[in-house]
């Protein structure tokens, strides 16, 4: 069985392509092999930055033959008294069989002519000629370009192209203009490391099979995942020998695996003046700026030792060398960062605040001091429904005031990273409380998905605030997200403030307070469209149903008996209290799971589809209010409404108590008696000639669907 290789040698490839190019390849190619019915024994998938490679093992020689069913015209056409026409010659000539291979079969639209061809298999190397091609051209990322004078777009031009069926090569060509790849078994071993036979001379690969173990004599691993576990193992090893702890973050480990081919861990110093700035600093520096390693004190407290681990992809017996070149970019970024960190403090951070008028926030909104009052003015309108405590009201304001004040701080001018950071820092060293510095760093949490949500409520406030006043406002100018396009992380926001609510249980009536904002907003200008309120209405119940069906793996009929299927009360219901929304979605679907829900389904929606032709308001809950029992005529007329009257107190108190089982429990204990109103030997006709009658009889089934939809609307639930 033979195996294949294919290798596209390159200029340094970005990082962030290097990773994405081997996730695609192994989604494209094992679809492309199985589209073409090549069957393989394995397909491993291998980069660096400046290769891609695909090893496919146990491929067949060929495709086996198959057989093909061809129908052709009506067999009324195809034979004229027993004898071939014109038609069926022509059909038989451009399928390429004889006239006796032609059979008549009967089909729905009559008999017609058919032909089961044989097709034999092609040959391996021959689709693989045609499918490479494909692979590269199907590859997507970021920043594509076109070299030489061409069309042919790559992240970097491809220099080189090993194609190898076991020992054979594969004649495959890449044409970019006048610039043209032909593929041979050269492939390029490491830099500097490795020293070919001859001037021009390569990694010759004899067979496709023996790729990584060739490269890895020229100095070159492949492997991705065996890369990046030897980056790990050098960098703990070497972080031990100074006496800590490795800071590996999953981000900076995948990033520097894309950046070497031979890893090799050098560990640098820097003065140990330079630790009076806070550890976030310093980290930022030094990880985010440079792509190195800190090294812990501990592995649990973020005080750092002097040094740093980089990653090499040089020659190690140069590590002094290469240590004292980072040592001096470190020092240096180092030493601008301790001057911007006493500069900062030489004054409390409250003397920003008039800073913030230079800033621009969004040219028709102004500035980032005219954000700050507007944030200040809804962190108000949240603390008034939370009704928090003075002492708590104090520490919101303060900490809503002074958020922003850091952006213009020349530490934070300089790393932009450490915003709502260094807020917290220069608060403290400002003589502010520690929650309201806390609240500062929090605010701007979430920044992205899988992130911390603040833990504090005066942060949670704030960040909801500020999030709100982004959403509104942008809204506002009607700048709404489109497609992939959201310049201002709106969905973001939108996801932030409802993980906050939802995460910290806070009781925020989500539809009241967008439309004070709002009314604020439109206050200021009256030239707002009429129609933002309702958008931002719409948006935030797309994120909620989103994170219901996608986080919360509830199923979408369930999600739209809670949320509302063109039921503007069940969609104000659940932004006036998202956290029974969630409540009500999540038991929804527990009692689906355990089938509760199958025992009262039928008896629920069979009443709400009926109570539709009625009138009887939806919020109605008491009997005595909506039905007349002297004019009941039977028994189970009388039945229904004392099972109604006993299930008013149990709905009352789900409501409460958010208890929703109990409800749950009386509508399973009233289906009998629903079920012999509607077809016991007592059953009435609930559309009855007298309209009196008739509407009484209405009203009963629409107080149970009312008190069913305290739990949800039972009409957008799928029968199971």
């Amino acid at each position: 069985m033979p195996n294949f290789l294919l290798e596209l040698g390159t200029e340094e490839l970005p990082a962030s392509f290097v990773k994405g190019s081997v996730e695609q390849w192994q989604r494209l190619v094992p679809a492309t092999l199985a589209e073409a019915s090549l069957t393989n024994d394995s397909i491993n998938v291998y980069a660096t930055p400046r290769r891609l490679a695909v090893l496919v093992k146990g491929l067949p020689v060929q495709q086996l033959d198959r057989e093909e069913e061809v129908k052709g015209p009506p067999a009324s056409s195809a034979f004229k008294d027993g004898k071939p026409t014109k038609a069926a010659e022509g059909f038989a000539k451009k399928q390429g069989v004889e006239i006796d291979a032609l059979e008549v079969r009967a089909t729905d639209k009559g008999d017609f002519v058919f032909v089961l061809k044989k097709i034999p298999g092609r040959m391996s190397a021959d689709i693989l000629t045609e499918l490479v091609p494909q692979w590269i051209n199907k590859l997507e990322g970021k920043r594509f370009m076109r070299w030489a004078d061409g069309d042919l777009k790559f992240p970097r031009p491809i220099r080189s192209i090993v194609a190898l069926l076991d020992d054979t090569v594969l004649p495959i060509t890449l044409v970019s203009g006048s610039d043209t790849v032909k593929s041979d078994r050269i492939s390029q071993g490491h830099r500097v490391l490795y020293t070919p036979p001859t001037p021009l001379g390569g990694v010759s690969i004899p067979q496709a099979e023996d790729y990584v173990e060739c490269l890895r004599a020229a100095c070159v691993e492949v492997d991705r995942t065996q890369r990046k576990n030897q980056i790990k193992a050098q960098v703990e090893a070497a972080a031990t020998k100074q006496g800590g702890y490795a800071d590996i973050t999953e981000d900076l480990l995948e990033e520097v695996t894309d950046l070497v081919e031979w890893p090799n861990a050098v560990v640098g110093k820097f003065d140990e003046e330079f630790l009076i700035l806070p550890p976030e600093v310093i980290t930022t520096i030094i990880v985010t700026n440079q792509r190195y390693f800190p090294i812990l004190k501990s592995p649990d407290y973020p005080e750092l030792l002097p040094y740093f681990i980089t990653i090499s992809n040089g020659d190690p017996a140069k590590a002094a060398i290469i240590a004292a070149g980072n040592e001096r970019v470190v020092r240096a970024r180092l030493a601008d960062g301790q001057f911007f960190y006493k500069a900062d403090l030489a004054k409390p951070l409250e003397d920003y605040l008039p800073k913030l008028e230079t800033v621009t926030f969004q040219e028709d909104l102004g500035t980032v001091r005219a954000k700050v009052d507007r944030l200040c003015k809804i962190a108000s309108l949240i603390t008034n429904q939370l009704q928090i405590t003075e002492e708590e009201q104090a520490d919101v304001a303060r900490a809503a005031l002074l958020c922003k004040a850091d952006l213009v701080t020349q530490m934070v001018y300089e790393l932009p990273e450490m915003q709502g950071i260094m807020g917290q820092k220069y608060a403290l060293a400002s003589g502010e409380s520690e929650t309201v510095a806390t609240a500062i760093f929090e605010h701007y949490l979430p920044k992205g998905a899988g992130d911390n949500l603040p833990q504090t409520l005066t942060g949670q406030i704030v960040a909801i605030a500020d999030k709100l006043d982004t959403l509104v406002s942008i809204f506002g100018l009607g700048m709404l997200p489109t497609g992939s396009s959201d310049p201002f992380a709106l969905r973001r926001a939108a996801n932030a403030i409802t993980n906050i609510i939802l995460a910290a249980q806070l009781p925020l009536n989500l539809h009241n307070l967008l439309a004070e904002v709002v009314a604020e907003f439109t206050a200021a200008r009256p030239e707002t469209p009429a129609e933002l309120l309702d958008q931002l209405y719409d948006f935030f119940l797309q994120r909620i149903r989103t994170l219901l069906q996608e986080e919360k793996n509830v199923d979408y009929d369930l999600v739209n008996a809670v949320l509302g299927e063109n039921d503007p009360e069940y969609t104000e219901r659940a932004l006036r209290d998202l956290l029974d929304a969630l409540e009500r979605a999540l038991f929804l679907q527990q009692i689906r799971n355990n089938q509760t829900l199958d025992r009262i389904y039928e008896t629920v929606n069979r009443s709400t589809r009926l109570a539709a032709q009625g009138d009887l308001d939806k919020i109605q809950l008491e009997p005595k209010a909506a039905v007349k029992p002297e004019l009941f005529q039977k028994s189970s007329e009388q039945a229904f409404y004392d099972a109604v009257v006993q299930l008013v107190p149990q709905t009352q108190l789900s409501k409460q108590t958010r208890n929703y089982q109990k409800l749950v429990d009386s509508l399973t204990e009233i289906a009998p008696t629903v079920s012999n109103f509607f077809d016991g030997p007592e059953s009435v006709l609930v559309m009855d000639y007298d309209p009196e009658i008739k509407q009484n009889r209405l009203n009963l089934l629409g107080l149970l669907r009312n008190h069913a939809r305290v739990l949800a609307d039972f009409g957008a639930i799928v029968k199971s």
